[in-house]
């Protein structure tokens, strides 16, 4: 199970780890604390990067438009995340979006001071490089579900991915908090569709829905509908 989730797991919240004291000290001279309010972007599709960002309360959605104008989730960033150096390192504009879902703390470093620290601390440099390849990774396993699998397929595995991610960052969430229009935007489809398909795993006993959140109620018997039943015997 830990494995499959690793599958869609960006893990850019461990970048900073390894570092010694003297290094920590370095990153943190550089951070500075900002505010964004929900709905604000952090970037957005061509923009120039001017630096990268680490949450510290709040999350956040990496999307993209496709050329109907419809979004496309591809991401939900939670505290600790780092984010936006993709296209700083590449000097490239941004290929996606990046949106508040809710008031945000974050800590921002400036592209000259980002690239200061990659210089002087050459095991963060690696674990950057480390993990662009990583994140290429994700994507592809995100691609490949979006155009492989059907729908009650997708929402199954991005309700344990999601789940599993908030309850993560914040023990006292209790199953997967996000808006109908925007899951249905992580799995591709309408709200109406989307509603659909938690009707049918809701009858089925492996869900409970209480307003807007989701709870995975029966694991085994997800993971069994998904046929990933040893992924889970692995980590009892």
């Amino acid at each position: 199970m830990i494995y499959f989730l690793d599958k869609f797991d960006f893990q850019s919240h461990l970048l900073f780890e390894g570092l010694d004291t003297d290094e920590e000290a370095q990153v943190n001279f550089y951070m500075e604390d900002l505010q964004i309010k929900k709905g604000s972007m952090l970037f957005y599709e061509d923009g120039i990067p001017t630096g990268i960002f680490q949450l510290k309360k709040g999350r956040a959605k990496k999307s993209k438009r496709g050329f109907n104008g419809e979004e496309q989730i591809f991401y939900i960033y939670t505290p600790s995340d780092v984010l936006g150096y993709h296209a700083l390192l590449s000097e490239e504009r941004y290929q996606d979006s990046c949106e508040a879902l809710e008031d945000l703390e974050v800590h921002f470093i400036a592209k000259s001071n980002f690239l200061k620290l990659l210089a002087d601390i050459p095991k963060l440099k690696d674990a950057f490089i480390k993990n662009m390849s990583h994140e290429f990774g994700v994507l592809a396993n995100i691609v490949a579900v979006l155009a492989q699998k059907d729908q009650n397929t997708r929402l199954a595995i991005f309700l344990f991915v999601l789940q599993e991610r908030f309850e993560q960052f914040d023990p006292t969430i209790d199953g997967v908090d996000l808006s109908r229009e925007d899951l249905a935007n992580c799995i591709g489809t309408s709200r109406e569709s989307l509603g659909r398909s938690l009707k049918f795993f809701k009858d089925e006993g492996l869900i409970e829905v209480n307003r807007r959140t989701i709870k995975i109620k029966d694991k085994k018997g997800l993971l069994h509908y998904l046929g990933l039943d040893l992924a889970l015997e692995k980590t009892v």
